[in-house]
């Protein structure tokens, strides 16, 4: 069953467009050649009502892809950070899935992209747990993938590009087509980078390690919550570099996104880690992360935006 809502709307350069009518032309860059920069983040339904979590964090980050890019959006943060709360206001959702994009539309075609319009879109949609309800507490079975991650200064691993997840789908084809529901791609230099579409934590000794952001991945709005949820929780933190190797003998590995949340890893390549379920460390993180995102706690550090 299709998780869109076709008789919905999606907002398109400042209009609200109905959902089959949100077309564009097929010369469009971004169809030839990946011109495309987006986000994608959660609004959830809250005692309190619909809250989206860490809207203006999403929206600068998509405001710092474009910039990498040179695409310069004709909307302040602030007015696209409005659309966003507009458009799931205009779909009647209490919880959805949100993704804005902005790409380079119709002009000309050829590799030189200055000359095409900079468009802009944001859809929102229903949408479960990523890797599955049940993957929250059981976890899920992953490889390391055949396929690395870019090199420093190939393509800009800070952006969160149309373009880089064509690396993101070979991570992530290889390991469905061979039975595991992830992958764990590697950075040139063979040190733990990122999953297909997930930031990724191991735990070991009670200390939580996490790979920089020089080993080519994206800088997660979810790793960054983990992290500061962490210190909340006093526990011990260390962002470094980390061998294939140590992830087989952590006691706890999981993954972090805005559609994963956070999920434990309970075995790679076919090696069980820690006791094969989820451990202590990353129960007590999902803890504080659900309550927070579910209006349970106090939004001390101003997460959410309430519509």
């Amino acid at each position: 069953m299709s998780p869109f809502k076709k008789n919905g709307k999606v907002w398109m350069n400042g209009k609200l467009v109905p959902w089959k009518d949100a077309n564009i032309h097929i010369a469009s860059h971004v169809i030839h050649y990946g011109s495309c920069l987006f986000e994608g983040f959660r609004a959830y339904d809250t005692p309190k009502g619909t809250a989206i979590f860490r809207l203006n964090d999403h929206i600068k980050r998509l405001y710092n892809s474009c910039k990498m890019y040179r695409m310069d959006i004709p909307y302040s943060q602030q007015e696209f950070s409005q659309a966003v709360v507009e458009i799931i206001k205009a779909n009647d959702l209490k919880s959805c899935y949100i993704r804005p994009i902005v790409y380079r539309g119709y002009g000309s075609l050829g590799v030189d992209p200055f000359p095409n319009p900079v468009d802009s879109a944001i859809l929102v949609w229903g949408w479960g747990t990523y890797l599955g309800e049940e993957a929250l507490e059981n976890g899920v079975d992953v490889r390391i993938s055949s396929w690395q991650r870019m090199a420093p200064n190939t393509f800009p691993a800070l952006a969160k590009s149309g373009a880089n997840y064509m690396n993101s789908q070979l991570i992530k084809m290889e390991a469905l087509l061979e039975g595991y529901m992830e992958g764990i791609a590697l950075n040139v230099r063979g040190h733990i980078s990122e999953g297909s579409a997930e930031n990724i934590f191991l735990v070991l000794d009670g200390k939580v390690h996490t790979p920089p952001l020089s080993a080519s991945i994206l800088p997660g709005i979810t790793r960054d919550t983990v992290i500061r949820l962490a210190e909340d929780l006093d526990i011990p933190f260390v962002e470094e570099t980390i061998p294939r190797e140590m992830l087989y003998i952590a006691d706890e590995v999981f993954f972090t996104g805005s559609a994963v949340e956070i999920t434990p890893i309970r075995s790679i390549d076919k090696i069980t880690i820690g006791k094969g379920k989820r451990g202590s460390v990353t129960k007590n993180l999902q803890d504080e992360f659900f309550g927070y995102i579910n209006g349970e706690k106090e939004d001390k550090n101003h997460w959410l935006t309430y519509i």
